[in-house]
C-alpha cells in the first residue's frame, strides 16, 4: 500500500479546515463544544468532543486505551471497537510493546475494518531496549507500526515514557541519535499528524522538553492524572518515585498551550479499592454513580484535556465509560471538594503506587508482581492489616488471616518470596517503584515481622 506523504499544510487543506473556522471552534467552551443533550433523538451520538488546537479535529473526550486488550480474542476486540466507534469514540491508543508485541497488530486488524476518517490512532516509539537506540533500529520499529496498524499515517505519535532514566536516557533514546529530529521531519511530511510524548518519572526531563517547546512544537503530551495524583504524587518519594504532582504537570502544559492526553485516570483500577468509608461518602452524594464514574468525571472536567484514556478490556467497562462521557457532566465545586478530602484520606494509607500496567512482567523468577501489590493494597485499604501499628492487640490475628488469604490466592511460584532481588523489573517500572523492596514488605508480613 502506497503511503501518502502529505505535509501538514496540505493535510489541513484536504481536511477542509480553514483558519477562521478553527479559531471559531476554539472560542467555544471546551467542555461543551461538541456535547449533545441526552434529550436528543434516540440513537444519536451523545459523546462529548474536544477540539484539537492545531487542526480543529473533533476528538472524543473518552479515549480507548488498548494496552489491556486480550491477545487471543480478536472477535471480542472487534466487537468493542465497533461499539466504541458507533458511540462516538474515535481515539485509540496502542504501542509496539503492549501485549508482548502483539497489540498493534490486534488493534490494526480491528480498526482497519472501519473507514480511515472514523478514527485517530495513537502509537509510540517504545525504544526502551538499547538495541533500538540507533537511528536505523528505531526507524524499523517506527515503520513496523505502520505495517501492524495498516495505516499510511499515524494521527498521534509519542515518544514513549520519557522521564524514566532521567536526562541521560532521553539523550540516548531520542537526542544523540537524531531520532527526535527524524520524528519532527516525519510530522512535516504528514506521516505523523501530531507529535508528543508520554511522561513518567524525572520531572527535570518533562521541564526540559516543555521549555524547548519552541524547538519541537509539541502537539500534545500524555501524563498520569487522577484525583489522588493531582496533589499527592510528589509525596511518594523516598525510593518509590521522583515525580511532580499532576497539578504541576497539567498547569505547565496549559500555560504552554499544549493539550493533555490523560493516562491512568483510575490509577490502573487502584481507585476502585479505596476504603469503604470513602466509597460511602461518594454514594451519599451520588447514590447511583460508581467510583469509576467519579474518577473519569473529575479528570474530564478539566478544560485542557484533549482525551482521557481508559484501559478497557471488557464490554461492561466500555459501555459505562461511554455513558459517562455522553455527554460529560462536569464535577461541581462541592464534588471536587469531596474528592480532595478523599485523596487526603487515602494518601495516609501506606499502599504501593502500582497501576497494574505490567511493564515489569514477566518476572524472570515467576513472581506475579502486579497481583502481589494489588492483594497487599486491598488488605491495607480494607484494614485487614493494622500497619504500621504492629503492636496492636489484634495484629497477630489479622496477620494470620492475611497469610491464609494470601497463600490461598497465589500459587507458590507467583508469591513474593520468589523474588531474588535481580532488579530486572526496576528499569521497566514507569512509577519508579522499588519493587524488590515492596515485595519484601509482603514477605515480612507473612513471616509475622
Amino acid at each position: 500500500m502506497a503511503r501518502k506523504n502529505l505535509n501538514r499544510r496540505e493535510f489541513l487543506k484536504r481536511a477542509g479546515i480553514v483558519t477562521g473556522g478553527a479559531m471559531a471552534m476554539l472560542a467555544l467552551d471546551p467542555i461543551t463544544s461538541f456535547a449533545r443533550s441526552k434529550d436528543d433523538k434516540p440513537g444519536e451520538n451523545l459523546m462529548t468532543y474536544r477540539t484539537q488546537h492545531g487542526t480543529g479535529e473533533k476528538v472524543s473526550l473518552l479515549g480507548f486505551g488498548m494496552m489491556r486488550l486480550p491477545r487471543d480474542n480478536q472477535e471480542l476486540v472487534n466487537q468493542m471497537v465497533d461499539y466504541a466507534i458507533a458511540h462516538g469514540v474515535n481515539y485509540f491508543d496502542t504501542a509496539p510493546m503492549y501485549g508482548r508485541g502483539l497489540n498493534e497488530g490486534i488493534v490494526g486488524a480491528a480498526l482497519s475494518r472501519h473507514p480511515r476518517d472514523k478514527y485517530y490512532v495513537a502509537t509510540k516509539m517504545s525504544n526502551y531496549d538499547e538495541k533500538y537506540w540507533t537511528l536505523d533500529s528505531a526507524k524499523e520499529m517506527y515503520e513496523n507500526s505502520f505495517k501492524q496498524l495498516r495505516v499510511d499515517y499515524i494521527d498521534y505519535y509519542l515518544m514513549h515514557g520519557v522521564g524514566q532514566g532521567g536526562m541521560e536516557q532521553l539523550e540516548k533514546r531520542f537526542l544523540n541519535n537524531g531520532l527526535l529530529d527524524f520524528l519532527v521531519k516525519e510530522r512535516e511530511a504528514g506521516r505523523i499528524r501530531h507529535l508528543g510524548f508520554s511522561y513518567h518519572g524525572d520531572v527535570r526531563v518533562f521541564d526540559w522538553l516543555i521549555n524547548h517547546n519552541n524547538d519541537y512544537h509539541w502537539d500534545f503530551v500524555q501524563i498520569q492524572m487522577n484525583f489522588l495524583d493531582w496533589r499527592h504524587a510528589s509525596l511518594q518519594k523516598g525510593g518509590w518515585k521522583e515525580d511532580a504532582d499532576a497539578e504541576y504537570l497539567y498547569n505547565k502544559l496549559a500555560k504552554a498551550g499544549i493539550q493533555v492526553v490523560v493516562m491512568e485516570p483510575f490509577r490502573g483500577g487502584a481507585l476502585s479499592k479505596m476504603p469503604d468509608e470513602c466509597v460511602a461518602l461518594l454514594k451519599a452524594m451520588r447514590p447511583t454513580d460508581t467510583v469509576a464514574q467519579w474518577a473519569f468525571r473529575w479528570v474530564s472536567s478539566h478544560p485542557n484535556i484533549l482525551t482521557t484514556l481508559s484501559g478497557m478490556n471488557v464490554m461492561e467497562h466500555l459501555i459505562e465509560n461511554v455513558e459517562t462521557h455522553s455527554p460529560l457532566e462536569p464535577c461541581t465545586a462541592a464534588e471536587n471538594e469531596l474528592l480532595e478530602k478523599i485523596a487526603d484520606t487515602m494518601i495516609g494509607i501506606p499502599t504501593v503506587p502500582c497501576t497494574a500496567c505490567a511493564y515489569c512482567m514477566p518476572c524472570p523468577y515467576g513472581v506475579d508482581i502486579p497481583g502481589n501489590f494489588s492483594f497487599y493494597n486491598n488488605a491495607m485499604n480494607n484494614k485487614l492489616l493494622p500497619l504500621p501499628e504492629k503492636s496492636s492487640p489484634n495484629y497477630a490475628k489479622q496477620q494470620a488471616e492475611f497469610s491464609k488469604q494470601y497463600l490461598a490466592h497465589f500459587k507458590a511460584e507467583a508469591r513474593a518470596n520468589q523474588c531474588m532481588d535481580c532488579e530486572a523489573c526496576l528499569k521497566k517500572c514507569p512509577q519508579g517503584i522499588r519493587i524488590p523492596n515492596q515485595l519484601s514488605r509482603i514477605n515480612d508480613i507473612l513471616r509475622g515481622r
